[in-house]
């Protein structure tokens, strides 16, 4: 057997794998990347570029079919082919990923260790049978896998994650979504858009990661209008028939409904790959769900040499979160003992659906949790239907909440459903990342027409609301939440 010893290993070559190798090698040569699965990041693979591949797919159907509301009547019924689709879904993404393993090629052999790692110890990693490493700090940064419930298993291959979407050679009849989280709702009405007949269903009542009651409502009933979309459905039975599932549910008049569905697409979430590490060799405490627990800045467990980045530490698992994560552990790796924490930006997601979907920010639950006992935040408002912009463009479906402090006036998040408000939201980021108030973003230029100006309209009604001076700030700052 293979024994090495080294500065710094990082367990996984993906997304935060990577940006972690590459950081610790600027304060040790002595750094090396275990991988035992293909080369080449969730997001380039199987997640953000190859659906978005078909949601532009999607949206060009969409756009032929909005185009008699201008009075613009296309001739002929539009023919989608679903093997051109996914053909070239699949050459791009194939691209996509050959730009990733462009940058794995650049990477000394020596320095990639092929195999999957388990901990023997805090300092030692076995990889697979042939290679033993002892380490002076560790990262790690194994990624996420999709789960579902085992009973699914028996649906065998008509049981499909997002991988295996892209995969397709041809897109099929049908397809039941389970998970109307960020993955099931843009596979969902993509799928919908290009002729395949999707039902979407939920437990919960939950809607992309939306907490705000209202925004999550209004998502709710908008996307229903166009596709099914049950967010809390009670399914009866379901079960694999031949090639294709029969599912027994009650619709949302508590009627049942039989339906045969050529795939089950369980979009029900994802799992940090940690649970196959043994990390129950280690000294690191361990979260409910065996994360190790991490402090956010510097991303230290509590194993001090041992650190943790991207979706493997269950934080925010989004690729720029695991790029940011990956700098700061990979640094602290290679520098330790020093440790400096890193910075960490404003949260900000969108869900590319139409309308999208967007957050900033602290969320309204988070919130309502932290000033419960005082009221200390305020929500203004704006709908997107009468917006000026958005209505020219027959695009105007949507909601907009942004949350602000009493007393100070500080901008604190935003949840909404728009036109393209991923722009908004980066907005909305940069102010909240700065810590502007909402008279200080009202102070900022607004163009006309663009759809920018409902986030004015707004930022104005949150103004009206919000109660400023030190006297209203030192009572919110005795909140009992704080």
């Amino acid at each position: 057997m293979k024994q090495l010893n080294v500065d710094v290993a990082v367990i996984g070559g993906g997304t935060a794998g990577l940006g972690a190798y590459r950081a610790a090698k600027l304060s040790t040569p002595s750094v090396v990347m275990i991988e035992g699965g293909p080369y080449g990041t969730t997001c380039a693979r199987v997640g953000c570029m190859p659906s978005k591949l078909l949601i532009a797919a999607a949206e060009a159907v969409h756009q032929i079919e909005r185009a008699p509301g201008f009075g613009v009547h296309p001739t002929g019924k539009t023919r989608i082919d679903g093997r051109e689709v996914m053909s070239r879904v699949k050459r791009e993404r194939d691209r996509f990923v050959g730009f990733v393993l462009e940058g794995v090629d650049e990477i000394p052999a020596g320095d990639k260790i092929r195999g999957y790692a388990r901990f023997i110890d805090d300092n030692t990693l076995q990889v697979d049978e042939h290679t033993r490493i002892v380490a002076q700090r560790i990262v790690i940064a194994s990624g996420s896998r999709p789960s579902w419930p085992a009973a699914w298993n028996d649906l065998g291959d008509r049981l499909i994650v997002n991988d295996d979407v892209f995969d397709w050679d041809d897109l099929p009849q049908s397809v039941a979504v389970f998970g109307p989280g960020v993955i099931g709702l843009e596979l969902g009405q993509a799928l919908h858009r290009l002729g395949v007949d999707t039902k979407v269903f939920g437990v919960g009542g939950a809607v992309g990661p939306l907490t705000d009651s209202a925004v999550r409502h209004y998502a709710a009933k908008t996307l229903g209008e166009e596709f099914y979309l049950d967010a809390d459905v009670k399914v009866e039975m379901m079960q694999r028939e031949g090639d294709q599932v029969f599912i027994r549910y009650r619709d949302k008049q508590g009627q049942p409904q039989d339906i045969m569905v050529d795939y089950v697409l369980a979009a029900t979430g994802r799992r940090p790959n940690v649970d196959r590490l043994d990390l129950d060799n280690t000294r690191l405490q361990l979260d409910a769900k065996g994360v190790p627990l991490a402090d956010r800045l510097t991303m230290q467990t509590s194993v001090p040499h041992i650190f943790i980045a991207g979706d493997a530490s269950n934080q925010l698992p989004l690729l720029h979160e695991a790029s940011d994560q990956a700098r700061i552990a990979g640094a602290n790796a290679g520098s330790f003992p020093e440790i400096n924490p890193g910075l960490r930006r404003s949260a900000i997601s969108v869900v590319f659906s139409d309308p999208q979907i967007a957050m900033v920010g602290s969320t309204f639950r988070e919130l309502s949790e932290k000033f419960s006992a005082c009221g200390c935040f305020d929500v203004g408002e704006v709908s997107f239907e009468n917006q000026g912009r958005s209505r020219v463009m027959l695009r105007n479906k949507g909601i907009l909440h942004v949350y602000g402090e009493q007393g100070t006036g500080r901008f604190l998040g935003a949840e909404m459903m728009g036109p393209e408000v991923e722009h908004i939201a980066h907005l909305l980021a940069w102010a909240h990342q700065q810590q502007m108030t909402v008279n200080q973003m009202l102070d900022m230029p607004f163009y006309h027409p663009v759809i920018e100006e409902g986030l004015r309209t707004a930022l104005r009604d949150l103004q009206a609301k919000l109660r400023l001076g030190e006297a209203e700030a030192e009572r919110c700052q005795r909140c009992p939440g704080e």
